[in-house]
């Protein structure tokens, strides 16, 4: 194609002095997490399916070098077809890069029709966002479905109806961006729900595992799955964990909010109710996370359960490293009378919900003990 050279040669050329500026990295950081799927529940989902002893850090690594691979050679053949819109239209390649919606389905599918056999490469690209999205939805229901599952271990029994009602709501969720108008609560969301707020999922999510739960628990548990690293690798990980993530990911937090723009959408500024709706939805996220906690708070306190720190962020009596509840129940190390009494009722619990000969075990092993 006639100007492909000149998009590739845009792609791979590098501008250092646009790294100065924060939006690139909050964009960056955007980008990677949708590609990896980080802090949106897909990857713990999906995970939770595996083998005790499956090679969960090879995994990771392994995903995100792909990842990465991927994204580069999409990037060639993107600004390979940018370049040829480029050469059709007259203009430089940095004059018609955009980048969101408009670029998948506005300035992509007509360069496509411009292409030799025009309807055999258009309908492989819309087969190709078909396939995309169909993917990124199999992991979200999955994510939403195995959460209510775990919440209500009664539900398990009703997956398929689980998974029809949650596509069902999805879809009807789903129809007002399908409107004229839908193009623009695509924008307002993807601007606000895909922002800071998400970002501070993950400092969340990383700051608890590194400093409440502890990275020598975890890295304890990683050994116990047969998993053996070096010590570069544990001082690496410990590094990025306690340190490079949590600062990297504040600071690009705190300077989304230094350079916040209103939202907008090919030069119209969304009016101030909706600004406030984007404000809102960003918000929830947080909501939901503080208040699962004092749910949570407030569930113990009626139960007469232990509500300090250290017995609300300590793992509950039936975690275990093999997923036996019977060597939990006789492992568990109570120090306290009210520890006592929160792990005999913990395993009792566990045992009535999941009701398997394994956990029935652990309840009789725990009172002859």
């Amino acid at each position: 194609m006639e100007g492909a050279a000149e998009g590739v040669r845009f792609y791979v050329t590098p501008k250092f002095e646009n790294l100065l500026g924060v939006e690139i990295w909050s964009d960056a950081a955007s980008q990677i997490f949708y590609s990896l799927g980080a802090s949106f529940g897909g990857l713990l989902a999906l995970s939770s399916y595996n083998r005790f002893n499956n090679n969960c850090h090879r995994d990771a690594v392994l995903i995100a070098l792909w990842n990465c691979c991927t994204s580069l050679y999409a990037g060639f053949v993107v600004f390979t077809v940018i370049g040829f819109m480029a050469h059709e239209k007259g203009q430089d390649v940095a004059d018609v890069v955009a980048g969101g919606a408009g670029l998948a389905f506005v300035a992509y599918p007509e360069a496509v029709t411009k292409l030799p056999l025009s309807p055999l490469w258009s309908f492989l690209f819309f087969v190709m966002l078909l396939t995309l999205g169909l993917d990124s939805q199999f992991t979200c229901v999955e994510t939403l479905i195995t959460a209510v599952k775990d919440e209500w271990p009664q539900l398990r029994k009703k997956e398929v109806s689980l998974a029809i009602a949650a596509t069902l709501i999805g879809f009807v969720l789903g129809l007002p961006m399908c409107a004229n108008g839908g193009i623009l609560m695509v924008t307002l969301i993807d601007k606000f729900c895909s922002s800071w707020s998400l970002l501070l999922t993950a400092i969340t999510e990383v700051l608890f595992i590194t400093y409440v739960y502890g990275h020598a628990r975890l890295f304890d548990n990683l050994k116990e799955m047969g998993i053996n690293m070096s010590k570069f690798s544990e001082y690496y990980w410990r590094l990025n964990w306690q340190f490079t993530t949590p600062l990297v990911l504040s600071f690009i937090i705190l300077m989304t909010f230094v350079q916040f723009a209103p939202a907008e959408y090919n030069g119209y500024v969304f009016p101030a109710p909706y600004q406030v709706m984007g404000w809102l939805m960003a918000c929830m996220i947080v909501v939901i996370v503080v208040g699962g906690g004092l749910y949570a708070y407030v569930k113990r306190r009626r139960t007469g359960l232990p509500t300090d720190w250290k017995a609300m962020t300590s793992p509950l009596p039936e975690w275990t490293a093999n997923g036996s509840a019977g060597e939990t129940a006789t492992e568990v190390k109570a120090t306290t009378k009210e520890d006592m009494a929160y792990t005999n009722e913990a395993v009792d619990k566990f045992a009535d919900d999941t009701d398997s000969d394994t956990q029935q075990q652990a309840r009789s092993q725990r009172k002859e003990g």
